[in-house]
């Protein structure tokens, strides 16, 4: 096989490929969930704006993390890295929100971001420790070269939000993996909640830059902008759930799935329709991610076979 067995190593426990299994069945329902949340937020952008739009994640998703949860589980343990993960998450999400306001496709940011999964890998190494075998590192760099193929120099995804999109995208993967290194001390409800509060504060300081619309928004977008929030707080619980039982290289290849998803969403909304490398590009690493998780259920069928899980 080309993944360890079952052990601990900083602080973290390497899963089984059952948890491996949950955890990505988890991360899928996630990616459902936030995309359906990036949909409902890009409507909205043009009425209230990027500030506003950060302010009503946050305030929406931190009161339905709360209600969920019931106030248990919220106090934060690992404070100075939950603040981190928190102001860099914000400046990842205020990226997003102003480039979708500035009119690029829901699913061309998305195929962006899908450079994320390898990066995430990467830095899990020396973060994490994790080992990687050939056969994950294989469909990960497959997954990859369909991202090159989709961001060729000239093509339609080059724009002027793009190189912001990018470096959004680095910083997306290091919360990610962050996100990993606290489910050793903190629960997915601490870990969502705390997210969703530092967007009140960003939002608020990001004001000046991003004015509040000066006529009160339509009815339906105050209902998106709480569909939004809600989904986040959802969205996030699931995420961290599922960093805490696989480990990052299983889930890398999953960012992937936003794209497929994206794509039916920007079609019926707005009427986009990506162009051909997108499409093609987006085949490559779907079926990346499909062959990963063929892997994981090669492992755990191991597992039993030696008497595991």
């Amino acid at each position: 096989m080309d993944d360890e067995a079952p052990a601990r190593r900083n602080g973290l426990t390497v899963p089984t490929g059952a948890e491996s299994i949950r955890g990505i069945l988890l991360i899928l329902a996630a990616y459902v969930v936030i995309t359906g949340a990036d949909a409902s937020v890009k409507w909205a952008l043009p009425q209230v704006g990027v500030a506003v739009s950060m302010i009503a994640r946050g305030v929406v998703g931190a009161l339905a993390v709360y209600i969920m949860v019931r106030g248990r589980g919220l106090r934060p343990v690992n404070i100075r890295l939950l603040s981190a993960r928190g102001l860099l998450h914000c400046a990842v999400s205020a990226t997003w929100y102003w480039a979708w306001a500035h009119g690029m496709a829901l699913v061309d940011s998305y195929a962006i971001a899908a450079a994320a999964p390898l990066l995430m890998t990467i830095f899990a190494i020396p973060i994490l420790a994790e080992k990687v075998g050939w056969r994950r590192w294989t469909s990960t760099l497959v997954g990859f070269l369909g991202v090159l193929f989709m961001l060729q120099p000239n093509g339609d995804l080059w724009r002027f939000e793009t190189p912001f999109l990018l470096a959004a995208v680095v910083a997306m993967a290091v919360t990610r993996i962050w996100t990993r290194v606290l489910s050793a001390t903190d629960g997915p409800a601490a870990i969502a909640f705390w997210l969703m509060v530092a967007h009140i504060p960003s939002g608020l300081l990001l004001l000046p830059a991003f004015p509040a619309p000066t006529e009160w928004p339509g009815v339906g977008v105050f209902v998106a902008l709480l569909f939004f929030g809600v989904a986040n707080a959802i969205a996030h619980i699931l995420f961290a759930r599922a960093f805490a039982l696989a480990p990052v290289s299983a889930l890398a290849p999953y960012e992937y799935s936003p794209l497929l998803l994206g794509g039916i969403l920007g079609f019926v909304i707005w009427s986009e329709v990506p162009a051909w490398t997108t499409i093609a590009g987006a085949v490559v690493v779907i079926a990346a991610g499909l062959y990963n998780l063929h892997r994981e259920r090669v492992r755990r069928a191991a597992e039993r076979r030696d008497g595991g899980p």
